[in-house]
């Protein structure tokens, strides 16, 4: 068994923080098998204190700042960063559309030696906080549907999970702090999202009037409705289209809703009754305790949340194994290539490439590289267990097609299967593709969105070739 470090770093919204997990991995084939090391136990064993994201304006990030509470961070941990071996950096909510995002992301990358470095745009903070409160596990263990609301500072990001699937994702721009509040109880802001549900309901907030809570209770409450507006527990109405989210899905009500599950910081003010409610500067409280009231929560049972406010950020693992060359074609030159995104289709994405329609899967291609902010992918697929030339002919067809749309050209067409079929995959790509993109496919491996991996150089003169698939870890 070994032992090693891993570090998480959020940049949310409304916070930065920031925690340190010890990461047991194993060998967990059977003797005469490919290896296989899987992590088996995983403790926290520091949480980072929770900081106000420091922006330099309304739409700037201070890199530096986040730099330096990050470092203060490893100190009061005692550790340094030639301690830990793997860890995520996360950029989330607004903070992710930030203009300077890439420059925190380069600013922090040398925290630890291989980080999993992404944006992640609302779809996929949804299903990364979903599988971070415990949501994801529950519906995976019971076989049933549960919903995760992760509502932070500016966004309330949504994942419907039904035995351990993401069958639905969206977000909403709802959050704690749309409206800020000073310390002499006056609005210091109000944001767009919140004006437009002011409006509706004939509320004025303005900067500088005063904070009145009956007033700002009027405009939880219409937010609180909204949330339960998108999982089917009131009539919908225009208002809810207005708060979408931009980039993010269209949520569809789910039926046979077993439970649902609330993380991020308005969650634990949910769970809190009395108080001041502008303890915090903003309307966190008012709103927790509107949907703690309201129809969302008289709908359906609610589970209890493993991580609320941290449940992005408990850090990043790692499982390898080899895979032996005579299943897997490759361009040669290409490696080492890291932290790639993975964009896993489900069944119906499958069946759908097997029916020679490659315009679906250019358009899922698209989306996911702008949620990941990034030009390069590694597709995910199941693959069959004995294909036919045919069937292998038209994957290969719809596969390359789709990547010669969506990719950037010269980005590399990487195919990751859980079957035996890479080779032949490979090989039928390379000849549609005729030198355009270099193409990786390997088989053997099971990976998951929101997983990254990286390739390694080629090994046992070229026989080898080393997977890492680094998986962001939660609960």
């Amino acid at each position: 068994m070994e032992e090693i470090l891993s570090v998480g770093i959020d940049i949310g919204t409304s916070t930065t923080q920031v925690v340190f997990s010890r990461l047991r991995m194993e060998n967990t084939a059977a003797f005469f098998s490919v290896p296989h090391v899987s992590i088996v136990d995983k403790e926290l064993v520091y949480r980072g204190e929770i900081h106000t994201t420091p922006l330099k304006t309304a739409v700037l990030i201070d890199g530096d700042a986040v730099r330096d509470i990050v470092a203060a961070e490893f100190r009061r941990a005692g550790f340094t960063p030639a301690d830990t071996d793997t860890g995520a950096v996360i950029i989330t909510g607004e903070s992710a559309r930030k203009e300077n995002a890439a420059l925190v992301l380069e600013k922090l990358s040398g925290f630890a030696g291989e980080f999993v470095v992404s944006t992640a745009g609302p779809d996929l903070e949804s299903v990364i906080a979903g599988k971070g409160s415990g949501a994801f596990q529950y519906s995976l263990d019971n076989e049933c549907v549960t919903v995760n609301l992760d509502i932070g500072g500016g966004t309330t990001n949504i994942a419907v999970f039904d035995s351990g699937e993401t069958v639905g994702k969206g977000c909403l721009d709802i959050g704690g702090r749309l409206v800020r509040i000073g310390p002499d109880r006056r609005i210091e802001s109000v944001s767009p999202p919140a004006a437009r549900v002011a409006q509706a309901i004939g509320l004025s907030l303005r900067p500088g009037d005063r904070a009145a809570p009956s007033a700002l209770a009027a405009l939880t409450d219409k937010m609180a409705d909204l949330l339960a507006q998108a999982l089917g527990a009131a009539e919908r109405e225009p208002l809810l289209r207005a708060v979408q989210t931009p980039e993010s899905s269209w949520l569809e009500p789910p039926a046979d809703i077993r439970c649902i599950c609330f993380s991020g910081g308005v969650a634990d003010c949910i769970r809190e009754t009395g108080g001041d409610p502008f303890r915090y500067g903003d309307i966190g409280p008012l709103l927790g305790r509107s949907i703690r009231e309201g129809a969302l929560c008289r709908a359906f049972p609610v589970m209890e949340a493993g991580e609320t406010i941290r449940a992005t950020v408990v850090g990043a693992g790692t499982y390898t194994t080899a895979l032996s060359g005579s299943t897997i074609a490759y361009d040669a030159g290409l490696f080492p290539m890291k932290n790639l995104p993975v964009l896993k289709l489900t069944e119906q994405e499958e069946d759908a490439c097997f029916q020679g329609r490659s315009e679906p899967l250019a358009r899922r291609l698209r989306w996911f590289l702008e949620q990941t902010d990034s030009g390069r992918l590694a597709l995910s697929l199941q693959g069959l267990r004995d294909p036919s030339y045919s069937q292998l002919k038209t994957l290969a067809q719809v596969l390359s097609g789709a990547m010669d749309q969506a990719l950037p050209r010269g980005a590399p067409a990487v195919v990751a299967l859980e079957r035996d079929m890479a080779k032949a995959l490979g090989g039928a790509m390379r000849a549609l593709l005729q030198g355009r993109r270099p193409v990786v496919c390997i088989d053997g491996v099971r990976m998951e969105n929101g997983d990254y991996v990286d390739l390694g150089r080629p090994l046992m003169e070229g026989l080898v070739v080393p997977v890492v698939v680094k998986t962001l870890l939660f609960g």
